[in-house]
């Protein structure tokens, strides 16, 4: 690899990991912001969250908030871990990337939605994001355990 090459890898990491921790650090504020105004709405009782025939409703948005804290510190610890693997090659760790962001995306998305119009106890359709979702967070972290192993084999 030439001297312009590697800058330029290393320029393409510093992006990577610059993108992932802005959109992590934002969507961990948006999450831990939906956690508490699901404690106030438990707290205050509110029916829409703690009725009975709202039990599945409770679910998914909880799911939504744990799924999107939980991934939106991967997403940080993603961008964290691509500046430090130089050997990763470029197009692993950008399609690593998109699918990561994906995940960021989907997965919550798919389980507030759900959340949002209950059908006889079953969550809505919006559910129906939850698995391409999972598919991409699986991708995302397949491709990244294998750049890191690449980088564990170059150092």
């Amino acid at each position: 690899m030439s001297k312009a090459d590697a800058q330029d890898q290393d320029t393409g990491a510093a992006q990577v990991c610059a993108r992932h921790m802005s959109i992590g650090w934002c969507a961990l504020l948006l999450f831990l912001t939906l956690g508490l105004t699901l404690e106030f709405m438990h707290g205050f009782k509110v029916g829409l969250y703690l009725d009975v025939s709202n039990e599945a409703r409770r679910l998914m948005w909880t799911l939504a908030h744990a799924h999107g804290a939980l991934l939106s510190v991967v997403n940080i610890v993603f961008g964290i871990s691509a500046k430090h693997m130089p050997a990763w090659p470029e197009a692993g760790r950008n399609l690593a990337s998109k699918c990561h962001l994906g995940a960021l995306v989907l997965l919550p998305l798919g389980f507030f939605a759900g959340g949002v119009f209950i059908h006889g106890g079953d969550p809505g359709l919006g559910v129906l994001l939850v698995p391409p979702g999972a598919v991409l967070l699986f991708v995302a972290v397949g491709l990244t355990a294998r750049g890191a192993l690449a980088q564990s084999r170059a150092s």
